[in-house]
């Protein structure tokens, strides 16, 4: 093919069109597919929250725990909602307690422990006061041993 044939061929020029439009949408495909795999941006703005049982290790038995919720700075959150349920650790009911001005609510629990279990753990979840704040991931919870 000489210079000249190519040089007056229109095929090429054809098919651009619609070329551009199909890596156009692949392009927003993919593009979506990685964002909803990130988890998507208003995640950003969000802080994950975090709790502190203090003691964090108790006995079988009616117990009191405080229970400081922070922010991933050690910020305390005031307004948090704390509920402490069953886990490996039996309770009979769940426990439940606001945070007040200094990030600290105050649970009484009575975990048991199974027949031949040495240890267990109470779980800890966190009901976030209005604003930026989320708790999607488990948090620090309470180690009951046998006494």
């Amino acid at each position: 093919m000489s210079g000249r044939t190519l040089w007056q061929d229109e095929r090429a020029i054809e098919g651009l069109p619609i070329r551009l439009v199909i890596a156009l949408v692949v392009g927003v495909a993919c593009l979506g597919v990685m964002m909803s795999v990130v988890g998507g941006f208003s995640s950003l703005n969000e802080t994950e929250l975090d709790t502190k049982p203090d003691p964090d290790v108790i006995d079988e038995g009616n117990q009191t725990v405080n229970v400081t919720v922070v922010s991933p700075d050690n910020e305390p959150i005031e307004d948090a909602t704390v509920i402490a349920r069953s886990d490996t650790a039996q309770l009979d009911s769940l426990a439940r307690a606001e945070t007040d001005g200094d990030g600290t609510a105050q649970l009484t629990i009575d975990p048991e422990l199974r027949p031949n279990q040495e240890d267990g753990r109470i779980e800890l979840k966190i009901q976030p006061p209005q604003g930026e704040y989320i708790d999607k991931q488990e948090n620090t919870g309470i180690l009951v041993v046998e006494n």
